[in-house]
């Protein structure tokens, strides 16, 4: 069964957000602004959970979504350990 449509298109275009949103960072960075360290795990964790949300909608197989979950659990878990350090 085909998800709606609108569903899946909005799942894509947040993901197009995020990656706006990193590239503009990095950019920042390159710049004086903050280093990429300090948001770049959220910003893939963030990713991660949004491709698997857009995959669940697309009706992907489930190993493809634990794989999303898996990333976004690491890249998670990498913030949380470079914030405790």
């Amino acid at each position: 069964m085909m998800p709606p449509f609108p569903l899946v298109h909005i799942a894509d275009a947040i993901l197009l957000i995020i990656a706006a949103e990193a590239l503009f960072l990095t950019h920042r960075a390159t710049r004086g602004g903050p280093a990429l360290a300090r948001f770049l795990p959220n910003l893939i964790s963030g990713a991660f959970l949004v491709l698997a949300l857009r995959l669940a909608l697309g009706g992907a197989h489930w190993l493809a979504l634990l794989a999303c979950l898996a990333g976004s659990f690491a890249a998670h878990l990498y913030d949380l350990w470079r914030m405790h350090r």
